[in-house]
């Protein structure tokens, strides 16, 4: 090559920019997009994932294996609840009826906050977390969700009939549970629970009180 001369010939795979840089790989580019587009499907994947009640365990397994167990026991049998005490009918608790019924799952309920995540995620690598878990109030889920409290279960989707329809449909009950005229009302979640078995509150002093299948009274 005679000296002051600057050799022209390329590869026909690589780029070159004015300046004389070093070339970009065609090569090089492609395999980029391609991780690209293998990080977008598997974020998604992932996210897909989250959605589902098995995440839960998966990522969380000590603290949340009872939680996960009662969602996914046969309705109307007997089984275990969250502490593995056992239930007389797995259908008195809210999970597996829910899931029964609709094909609820966890996050429908549960709607996770970024604080809480933040703080879950935080507690369950240091080990500070309680087990079993502490249990969700009704204020808790209603505040992560946002609406007024009978919102969250009396709602369209859900039980659309408000207080007066609830009424009415235990309306056959010598004591009707819902009737808010003695005792005013009280939030489902006295009652009705998820992942243990419900508490018929009426009958804690009125021994006439319908107990449902599998319920019990404290």
């Amino acid at each position: 090559m005679a000296e002051g001369k600057t050799n022209t010939s390329v590869d026909a795979s690589c780029d070159y920019v004015e300046g004389g840089k070093r070339p970009v790989s065609r090569k090089m580019g492609v395999a980029i997009i391609v991780a690209v587009v293998v990080a977008i499907a598997a974020g998604s994947g992932l996210w897909a994932w989250h959605e589902q009640p098995n995440f839960c365990a998966a990522i969380c397994h000590v603290p949340m294996d009872g939680y996960l167990a009662t969602y996914e026991q046969e309705p109307g049998v007997g089984g275990v609840d969250k502490y593995g005490e056992t239930v007389e009918n797995t259908s008195s608790m809210l999970a597996v009826s829910h899931r029964q019924a609709s094909g609820t799952t966890c996050l429908e309920c549960h709607v996770p906050t970024l604080t809480e995540q933040i703080a879950e995620g935080v507690g369950w690598i240091a080990g500070n977390y309680k087990f079993p878990l502490d249990e969700t109030s009704l204020e808790d889920l209603v505040e992560a969700r946002g609406g007024p409290s009978d919102s969250f279960c009396m709602n369209e989707d859900c039980h659309g009939y408000g207080r007066e329809g609830l009424v009415s449909k235990t309306d056959e009950y010598e004591i009707n549970p819902h009737d808010s005229t003695q005792h005013g009302e009280l939030q489902c979640s006295e009652c009705h629970k998820a992942h243990r078995a419900s508490v018929m509150f009426c009958a804690k002093c009125h021994d006439n009180a319908v107990v449902p299948e599998g319920w019990v009274v404290d």
